[in-house]
């Protein structure tokens, strides 16, 4: 086993200029009042490394060009589809009409583990909420389901950056898969 140069690393990677002609993940992902500018440039990254379709910056949610979302992103910012909008009722209502099926990232008395989508429920829009409060009630009341990921241990919670990582590949995964 030899560890890869960032060169041959590079080789097998897409491109700026090849971008149109990547295979999205059919997700749409909104953030709802994420505080943290690392935590916005983190899911950036994270988001270019699954390619989903489109992020959303909703709330007080920060966005580029903010020095820290751009060093924690590493470029990805020009890589992933992404658009500021004040109030995210207005994207979760947008998608619908489109035929977008809307999943919190959240606990909540009906929601179900976050491995359990299935490649019908594609395509569909994550939503990512505060990293205290989660995702609000209001927007809770607009879902189609919430995903769960189980905690085992004495935190009820993850860091959000973290549960989008474990959730959005995931999703990537599920998607790619043949049945």
């Amino acid at each position: 086993m030899k560890k890869l140069t960032h060169d041959e690393i590079a080789v097998n990677r897409s491109t700026l200029d090849n971008l149109p002609n990547i295979n999205k993940l059919p997700v749409y992902v909104i953030l709802d009042s994420i505080r943290s500018n690392y935590n916005v440039g983190s899911i950036f990254r994270t988001s270019d490394g699954v390619m989903i379709e489109k992020l959303y910056l909703c709330g007080y949610t920060p966005h580029p060009p903010k020095k820290e979302i751009l060093k924690t992103a590493l470029g990805s910012t020009d890589s992933v589809s992404w658009e500021y909008v004040k109030e995210p009722k207005e994207v979760v209502t947008e998608l619908k009409e489109k035929g977008v099926r809307i999943c919190a990232l959240e606990l909540t008395n009906k929601s179900k583990k976050y491995f359990e989508i299935s490649r019908s429920d594609f395509p569909l829009c994550l939503i990512i909420g505060n990293e205290i409060t989660g995702v609000s009630q209001d927007l809770l009341n607009i879902c189609d389901c919430s995903l769960e990921i189980p905690q085992y241990g004495i935190k009820q919670s993850l860091n959000v950056a973290v549960a989008y990582g474990i959730s959005i590949f995931e999703l990537r995964k599920i998607f790619d898969s043949v049945h």
